[in-house]
């Protein structure tokens, strides 16, 4: 009990730091991890297999971390799979910003739509909802977060909204599918679910959402989504072509970034994890760099890094203490036997859960707890599955650090010199993330129930 409760007072004075922001939030992760290690599962747990479980660093050395047969990952603690997956993508998109592709993509689109600024928001904003399908949300959001800031400087603008926006849409482009997000993975591969179940169910839940998401987004930013620039500005604006510095590393972004995209959507068949991908392109990026590397990595954004590796840490105290069994727990005592309030409180208890904890173990922790309700309920296990899906993916939307997506976002944002308050962040996201958790709900209510 002692070490639940250490557990959860850890994660809230953690919680409570990034809010605040005094100090800069990857510190506060790690003081926050170390303290998670040493004093509630050092002093309070005696357990040294907690350590290493949450460590997780033996994972790394095993043949399934880099290729496996299809089984879902249900790692504990650190996700190093995650952590290596975004070094890498992270230096492929610096690889891909120093050739000037970003620059020419965001001059390319700005002049095919005459350098309006709503057809552009459009544009990003399906972007990123479409490929997310496809592609993991935190390689679209690293490459669309990077071009949207290239965008900013040529139009004059604040990227800051338009980032906000292609975040959300990423993450709601997620949960449509099976390989769009890590708990749909998760729930897929454990009950049985192809790649077009999720489509049929979720994917409609989302495409719904999304027609209701893009013009609540165009009303609240609609002051923000106005360039700066002049009439005389956009007159001598540059051709896309004088955007690239040298048309041989432009040529190799383009062929790593297609070979990254291609590995991304048929890791399923070809069993190669996001791990390997990401050493892949980073290992390629660097050999184009050649005698750019120094340049490069001066710019890798480690701090990132070092923030999730602490949260991850923070996280596992939660699961290792068992607060995750006993959220799914509560879940299963106080809905029995009414379908919609079991359904209501998945969605909901799922999607507030995930808005601060990683969703990868919380998914994990209600399957079981579904397939229980299912046999005793009676209620379709596809629908409880929905629901989970839905509430893991979605809640992730409402603060900065629900998701990989978030902070990959809003630290994009911060680099180029807008940082993003939880204040901010929250104002525009969480009632975003209500409404589509309304519809969820409704729409579960009324075909499945």
């Amino acid at each position: 009990m002692a070490a639940q409760i250490l557990a959860v007072v850890t994660f809230l004075v953690m919680f409570l730091m990034i809010m605040l922001e005094v100090f800069e939030r990857q510190t506060v992760t790690m003081i926050c991890g170390l303290f998670t290690l040493v004093v509630v599962f050092g002093f309070c747990m005696h357990d040294i297999n907690a350590v290493k479980e949450t460590l997780n660093v033996h994972s790394i050395f095993t043949m399934e971390f880099w290729h496996t047969s299809g089984a879902a990952e249900e790692s504990s603690g650190i996700n190093w799979a995650t952590i290596i997956f975004i070094a890498g993508m992270m230096i492929m998109v610096e690889g891909m910003a120093s050739s000037g592709f970003f620059r020419w993509l965001c001059m390319r689109l700005a002049k095919q739509v005459h350098y309006k600024m709503v057809p552009v928001f459009l544009v990003f904003l399906v972007m990123s909802f479409v490929l997310s399908m496809f592609i993991d949300s935190i390689t679209v959001i690293l490459f669309l977060a990077t071009a949207t800031v290239e965008l900013a400087k040529l139009l004059k603008f604040n990227p800051v909204p338009m980032i906000l926006s292609e975040i959300f849409c990423a993450n709601l482009g997620g949960s449509a599918t099976m390989c769009g997000d890590p708990p749909n993975i998760i729930i897929g591969t454990s009950l049985g679910y192809s790649f077009f179940d999720f489509l049929g169910n979720t994917g409609l839940i989302a495409l719904i959402s999304f027609a209701v998401i893009v013009p609540y987004f165009l009303l609240v930013f609609k002051k923000d989504l106005k360039s700066k620039a002049t009439a005389e500005d956009f007159a001598n604006m540059p051709a896309p072509e004088s955007a690239i510095s040298s048309k041989k590393d432009f040529a190799f972004s383009c062929i790593i970034f297609a070979i990254a995209v291609v590995l991304l959507i048929t890791h399923a068949n070809t069993g190669f994890t996001v791990a390997f991908i990401g050493v892949v392109v980073s290992v390629l990026t660097l050999l184009a760099a050649g005698k750019k590397i120094p340049e490069l990595m001066k710019r890798f954004d480690y701090k990132t890094l070092v923030f999730f590796i602490g949260l991850f840490v923070v996280v596992g105290g939660l699961e290792q203490t068992g607060v995750l069994k006993v959220v799914a727990g509560f879940i299963e005592r106080i809905s029995h036997g009414n379908a919609m309030l079991m359904v209501a409180i998945i969605i909901w208890l799922s999607a507030i859960t995930s808005a601060f904890v990683d969703n990868i173990p919380f998914a994990a922790t209600m399957l079981p707890v579904i397939k229980t309700l299912s046999a005793s309920s009676g209620i379709q296990l596809s629908t409880l599955a929905w629901a989970l899906s839905m509430g893991t993916d979605i809640g992730g939307n409402a603060t900065p650090i629900g998701a990989s997506a978030n902070v990959v976002g809003t630290a994009a944002a911060a680099k180029a010199g807008h940082p993003v308050s939880w204040g901010k962040y929250c104002k525009y996201a969480v009632p975003a993330t209500i409404i589509v958790l309304v519809i969820s709900t409704v729409y579960i209510f009324a075909v499945y129930l």
